[in-house]
């Protein structure tokens, strides 16, 4: 019996669709888009002019166009100021100890939440943790300090029935307690609204996977190990690229008002309140620009490396 052959066509190629045409099928979705952008080119873009200012000496009378270009000027003189080690050192302590305990405090917290299956008592543990989120640093500062406060404050009153002190401590005037105090104060206040990325990229994992895994004996603590940890790996993998990127992002708000007592400025004073302290208050504008345009390129140079190391495990930025 004769085979009869059938040729095939190859298979055509998908048409490239113009940017212009997608634009106009999507117009109501890209219109969605457009504050955004507005926002991010008037806050973001425009003020870069003003980078300009680090290679001047900026008068504010004359404005950019009148004041004299010195080059590197200010840059060498912050990097030979006597306030740069310390400055530095504080930045990069703090950031550290935010980045070591603040990144994975909200990771620990979805792990813990997930495996919670009393409902309500779920949804009280979120709740509660949440609020801090939407309070603002003044109110919290507030809070800190009136908590830490020697005149009734409730933590001293605490330690005095326990017997643990004798006499009411200053704690938010003694330099060795701040960095604890600093740090304790943030995890506390975002690791509820932090965990609800992680919470959302559990819930997307396939719960067969669970059954498999227990049907074979596997432990919570196992679990947890081999199928959420490695499933949610992305998501943590682009979140520690941005914390790496803001790792000179010591704070400001809370350094700011944690930090007021002229006493812990010398374990305090990081690069943003710097900035502040010098270009605001003492009106060095065109010093304060040079210090905070260093703190940028650095972050993006941060951001790079860690996005390239990451490239590696296929999880990256760009």
């Amino acid at each position: 019996m004769a085979q009869i052959s059938v040729e095939r066509k190859p298979a055509s190629k998908p048409r490239k669709v113009n940017f212009f045409v997608r634009f106009a099928r999507q117009w109501d979705i890209q219109l969605m888009v457009l504050p955004a952008l507005a926002l991010i080119f008037v806050f973001s873009y425009i003020p870069m002019y003003g980078v300009l200012m680090a290679f001047q000496d900026y008068n504010i009378f004359g404005g950019m166009s009148e004041s004299p270009w010195v080059g590197l000027k200010h840059f060498r003189m912050f990097f030979e100021s006597p306030e740069f080690y310390h400055v530095m050192r504080n930045t990069v302590v703090i950031s550290l100890l935010k980045f070591l305990i603040g990144f994975p405090a909200p990771i620990l917290l979805a792990l813990m939440l997930n495996e919670i299956r009393h409902m309500a008592f779920k949804r009280i543990v979120q709740t509660v943790s949440y609020l801090p989120h939407f309070l603002s640093w003044v109110i919290v500062a507030g809070f800190v300090m009136s908590m830490l406060s020697t005149d009734n404050g409730s933590v001293n009153i605490l330690m005095e029935k326990l017997s643990l002190i004798d006499e009411p401590i200053s704690f938010l005037s003694i330099p060795e307690y701040f960095w604890t105090i600093l740090v304790t104060t943030g995890v506390w206040k975002e690791i509820g609204f932090g965990s609800i990325v992680y919470l959302a990229a559990i819930a997307g994992i396939d719960p067969h996977m669970y059954e498999a895994a227990d049907m074979d004996g596997a432990s919570k603590f196992r679990q947890i190990l081999t199928i959420t940890l490695p499933s949610i790996m992305p998501v943590v993998i682009i979140f520690m690229i941005l914390a790496i990127g803001n790792l000179l992002t010591a704070g400001f708000e809370d350094i700011l008002l944690l930090g007021v007592n002229p006493v812990l400025r010398e374990v305090s004073d990081v690069i943003d309140t710097y900035v502040y302290r010098v270009g605001i208050q003492n009106s060095r504008f065109s010093y304060a620009t040079a210090v905070g345009l260093f703190k940028a390129v650095v972050s993006v140079g941060l951001l790079t490396i860690a996005n390239f190391v990451a490239r590696r495990s296929g999880n990256s930025l760009w």
